[in-house]
């Protein structure tokens, strides 16, 4: 089983379709294919920018596809939700046993209410997920009507983010829009992502930073 062959799954999309919309209508951001396949492909480049081996890319790129299905069920304990549905439908796949624990593990634990980094696979799909946070994962609508949320993600008008091995340090560099969201306003949202994130960071051998319109901020 490969991701090529996970991202053409019908169930799956499925799952994200309606998942998308329940969040839709609960009014938080995209959290569609657009964002899971970011994911799937950010936490790839992290993997290999620090050198692990292409089996377990491939394994992290399942994860960050399958990460957020359990929005489909409902959005509180989605990372658990999440973990079971891909459970049953990565059982009916020739993926080792080993493998799809691996994967399901990293799933269940990506979420910063209760989760945790444990290996390099689910230390890359936090990283990869927490720090997507960019102008074109709001919903359109009238900005008088952003919350939080909204205001936080439409303020980010420039995202990068660098592995660098050498230095062992990943760098998220963010543009804000001051005038939309305020710093305070960024971290009452994003504090406890970015403490995931550089727990997670440490377990890929590296430290985390975040710098913010040129100025380190954590």
């Amino acid at each position: 089983m490969k991701y090529e062959d996970i991202i053409k799954n019908k169930e799956i999309i499925e799952y994200y379709e309606r998942g998308n919309a329940i969040l839709d209508a609960l009014g938080y951001t995209d959290h569609s294919t657009v964002h899971t396949k970011l994911v799937a492909n950010k936490a790839a480049d992290i993997l290999e920018s620090f050198g692990y081996g292409q089996d377990l890319i491939e394994l992290v790129k399942i994860a960050g596809y399958m990460h957020d299905i359990g929005n489909a069920i409902n959005r509180h304990h989605h990372a658990e939700y999440g973990a079971i549905l891909a459970n049953e439908i990565l059982k009916e796949t020739d993926l080792e046993l080993a493998d799809r624990v691996r994967i399901v593990s990293a799933i269940a634990n990506h979420d910063e209410s209760d989760g945790v980094a444990s290996d390099p696979v689910s230390a890359a799909l936090i990283i990869a997920d927490k720090t997507d946070v960019r102008r074109s994962r709001v919903r359109e609508k009238d900005p008088m009507l952003f919350d939080i949320h909204d205001r936080v993600n439409h303020a980010v008008t420039g995202t990068r983010l660098r592995c660098g091995r050498e230095e062992k340090r990943i760098t998220l560099y963010l543009t804000i829009d001051e005038e939309i969201c305020t710093m305070y306003e960024y971290f009452d949202i994003f504090l406890d992502r970015m403490t995931m994130c550089s727990h997670a960071a440490r377990i890929l051998d590296a430290r985390f930073s975040l710098k913010v319109n040129g100025q380190k901020v954590l």
